[in-house]
């Protein structure tokens, strides 16, 4: 695998520009998954620098901008406060551990990446992605009315939902007019001018210039909502945040079991999310591209993305949509652009502090609110009364554990709904496919010669054609199809369609014959393919059956059928008699 296969520089011009429109974009949104996270407005930024510049350049998706993005986000201000709580009197500490998380998460989708997984990710069935997206988008909704109404922010959507009508009863004047004047920029701005100027920087620049002329004071710390903050003219602002080179964290791995636990599962949770919404972002690309993404690639240079900002107390990110659309219709088409974009963003934070600490919390809020209404899936809400109904049973079971209980386990419950939504489909469809005929029939699978030759057996053999792979889903529907007949002398088996069969399905054939051998009367079994052959050898079945019965075709085993009959007493019992 080649270092950087996708670098090139025919493309200078777009690449710069799509580069710089890309970081223009992503700067107040760094900032504000920053503050939405818990840790702080430059480690948004800091997040973007290092995911946006590793991923792009070690990464599978060549037009791709990758940083802090909404899910993300949401799942890092779960670690965060979680890890912080646990050392309520060095919060450091906790601090140090949720970086490690992120670490943990990069290395997590390095290993995705080196074993291949990157394909599975698409068996991710579109429910589940549409329920977790938009759990997402209304917990950022959530967590952000009450920052936009110049109260402070909650870090868990159910607590942020109870403060909402103390909220709106009580808000603060001047925050929630910058709030609100920045969520009609947001809204409102033509999206045609958002290539010149997008409109999250308006809604930055008009907010924060705004407060800064409106003020007469000076900042002041305050308590807020039980929170410290820094407010100016009684908004709450950024106030003073680090600027230059970010320093090393070194990640730290604990040995007490409960918090091993809690950071693996932290880890995985980013780095399965941050895999499905990259390779997301990626299918976004490609098709504005004409080209297409490498999966596992990608995953490896988001990990390696990810690993170096935990490093350096980034957030963690992933391909961001907004950002990579900006960047593609500005021009950028390779590796490049995404680098740019990450350089930008280190030229702005080296001399950031004077102009980032009059930014206001309810701009930041507002800029979010948008995020998090795009995030919700509105085409499939749109699509609900015409989508089959266990989908949106599905879609709203993932969307409620998302907000009230967490993503891994929304997650997790989704994909066995989906799995046996799935499986029933599939059960149903097999037995949809097994044909029992006892007479000639001109719709079934049987020619002319195999037609005449049902006809002499008088009715007296039972043809159970199967056809397509047989899984355990339909294994109890064919025994119970079975005891559906009671007159009959000999059983037919044509396997001739079954390209594969399971372990279950193997022992519901053994099942059948060895219930109709008990009754007295005969097995025969044609047209089985190798494979399924083996199975049925391993358990038990083709050793139960007269190695005579044993046919390659289904016109041999008719005819096997017609000499065995031949032999047979027709049958005594009076309800057969009437058959």
């Amino acid at each position: 695998m080649k270092l950087l296969p996708t670098l090139r520089f025919d493309n200078l011009r777009g690449d710069i520009y799509g580069g710089i429109t890309a970081g223009v974009v992503a700067l107040p949104l760094a900032l504000a998954f920053g503050v939405s996270s818990g840790v702080g407005p430059i480690a948004g930024v800091y997040g973007a620098i290092f995911v946006g510049f590793f991923a792009a350049l070690l990464g599978g998706t060549p037009a791709q901008v990758s940083g802090p993005t909404g899910p993300m986000t949401v799942v890092m201000a779960a670690v965060f406060t979680h890890f912080t709580g646990m050392f309520p009197d060095d919060p450091a500490s906790g601090a140090v551990l949720a970086f490690s998380v992120v670490m943990l998460g990069g290395l997590f989708q390095i290993l995705f990446g080196i074993l291949r997984l990157g394909k599975f990710i698409n068996l991710v069935p579109h429910p589940v992605i549409s329920g977790f997206m938009s759990g997402i988008g209304v917990i950022i909704i959530l967590i952000e009315v009450a920052p936009l109404l110049g109260h402070a922010q909650q870090s868990r959507p159910l607590a942020a939902a109870q403060v909402i009508p103390a909220a709106l009863a009580s808000p603060g004047s001047i925050a929630t007019i910058l709030g609100v004047a920045s969520l009609a920029i947001v809204y409102l701005w033509p999206a045609r001018w958002n290539r010149l100027l997008p409109s999250p920087l308006l809604a930055l620049f008009t907010g924060t210039i705004g407060l800064y002329l409106y003020a007469d004071g000076g900042f002041v710390r305050e308590m807020v909502d039980g929170h410290m903050l820094t407010t100016l003219a009684g908004a709450p602002v950024l106030g003073d945040i680090p600027t230059g080179f970010p320093e090393l964290v070194m990640p730290r791995l604990v040995f007490d079991q409960a918090i091993l636990i809690d950071m693996f599962q932290g880890g995985l949770t980013l780095a399965a999310l941050g895999s499905i919404d990259s390779l997301l972002t990626s299918l976004v690309a490609d098709n504005m591209t004409r080209s297409h993404h490498q999966p596992d690639r990608e995953l490896i240079g988001q990990g390696i993305g990810n690993t170096i900002a935990g490093l350096f107390g980034g957030l963690p990110g992933a391909g961001a949509t907004m950002r990579t659309v900006v960047n593609i219709r500005a021009g950028g088409q390779t590796p490049l652009s995404g680098a740019v974009h990450a350089l930008l963003l280190l030229a702005i934070v080296l001399g950031l502090g004077t102009f980032t600490r009059y930014i206001p919390h309810a701009v930041l809020a507002g800029i979010l609110i948008k995020v998090g209404t795009d995030i919700i899936d509105w085409d499939y809400l749109r699509r609900i009364r015409h989508v089959p109904k266990p989908g949106v049973v599905m879609m709203f079971t993932v969307l409620a554990i998302t907000v009230f209980v967490d993503l891994i386990t929304a997650v997790a419950v989704g994909m066995v709904m989906a799995s046996m939504v799935f499986m029933k489909r599939m059960s149903d469809y097999q037995l949809e496919n097994i044909q029992i005929l006892s007479e000639p029939t001109e719709e079934g699978p049987l020619d002319a010669e195999e037609n005449r030759l049902l006809a002499e057996t008088s009715g007296r053999v039972l043809l159970f054609y199967l056809s397509g792979p047989m899984s355990f889903g339909a294994a109890k529907g064919m025994v119970r199809r079975l005891a559906a007949f009671r007159h009959y002398d000999v059983l037919l088996l044509d396997f001739s369609g079954v390209p594969m069969i399971d372990f279950t399905s193997t022992l519901a054939v053994f099942d059948m014959v060895d219930g109709t051998l008990a009754r007295g009367r005969q097995v025969v079994i044609a047209g089985v393919q190798p494979k399924v052959a083996e199975m049925l050898e391993k358990q038990g079945v083709m050793q139960r059956i007269d190695p005579a019965n044993r046919l390659d075709s289904r016109l041999a085993a008719l005819k096997r059928v017609n000499t065995l009959l031949a032999g047979l007493k027709p049958p005594s019992d009076p309800e057969t008699a009437q058959r």
